[in-house]
């Protein structure tokens, strides 16, 4: 049972950057952004095939989280200077993603087996194998949610969370909401292709694949996170955040522990997110009732 809690946690550590992203178009900019799906597995393809062809472990999974930023510019291009829907926008670039990545790989999946990933270099530091992917993913995590703390505190930072607040009174001052749009989804994108790259460094391959679902994770991230731990300041909404993730995989691995069809975890995580995102309406309603008596 410890060595499923442990994978639990390294592994919602790990996708929790992913979760991040999401949290920045969905929540800080209110966009529905699916490009995740595709830059998901373009940061696990650009840092697998790196790592193939022998490029530093460490050096290729910032070239993956920097590949992730041109995937949301296309994205932020298409719906602020082409005024495509952003959904739209992301299932466009999600989709050419698809193909690109395809021919990143040469093939549909890469084995890093016996490959010198970030995983390996950290191995002479005396940590158990199997806790190396914990620390990783809390430095990873903490070294983010510090830069963003700080990012969100300066005056481009403002803009971007005031674009997300109230675009019309943003665009009254003068602001250009639509390049403070395109920042912060290109940064999001960037994130999650961080998360890709670690990810499959982590679990020993990258498939094309992999991205899929992987936009309903994040809400379901986002939104575990916000129900258990309410509304809170910024900075800690962005721990809550990385604790939905954690939480989330626990509540997968505890799925996978009961025997359930690894086939029926797609249903899972659906029925999670609906009861998630019910909830607040619920103890609304309970609350309501409870106070008419």
């Amino acid at each position: 049972m410890m060595d499923i809690l442990i994978t639990a946690i390294s592994q919602g550590l790990l996708w929790a950057l992913m979760a991040i992203g999401v949290y920045l178009t969905y929540r800080i900019l209110h966009i529905a952004d699916l490009t995740a799906e595709g830059s998901f597995p373009l940061g696990a393809a650009i840092s697998s095939s790196l790592i193939v062809q022998g490029f530093n472990a460490i050096v290729s999974t910032l070239i993956a989280g920097a590949s992730g930023l041109a995937a949301g510019l296309i994205t932020g291009l298409l719906y602020t200077k082409f005024k495509i829907p952003a959904l739209i926008s992301g299932i466009l670039t999600m989709t050419a993603l698809y193909s690109i990545n395809l021919r990143l790989m040469g093939q549909a999946n890469i084995s890093l087996l016996g490959r010198e990933t970030v995983f390996a270099l950290f191995e002479d530091l005396g940590l158990a194998s199997n806790l190396i992917p914990i620390a990783i993913g809390l430095v990873a995590v903490s070294i983010i949610i510090f830069i963003l703390f700080l990012f969100f505190r300066t005056e481009i930072g403002y803009i971007l969370r005031s674009t997300g607040d109230n675009e019309e009174m943003s665009r009254a001052q003068g602001v250009d909401t639509d390049k403070a749009k395109v920042m912060g989804i290109m940064i999001a994108n960037s994130l999650i292709a961080l998360s890709g790259a670690l990810v499959a460094q982590n679990n020993g391959f990258a498939d094309i694949s992999m991205g899929v679902g992987t936009i309903v994770i994040g809400l379901a991230s986002v939104t575990i996170g916000e129900v258990l731990f309410g509304n809170l300041s910024l900075a800690k909404r962005l721990m809550c955040v990385v604790l939905g993730s954690v939480v989330y995989r626990m509540i997968i691995a505890l799925a996978i522990n009961l025997n359930m069809n690894p086939n029926d975890l797609r249903l899972v995580t659906a029925v999670i997110l609906a009861v998630v995102l019910t909830a607040p309406s619920l103890k609304d309603k309970l609350n309501k009732r409870a106070m008419g008596k």
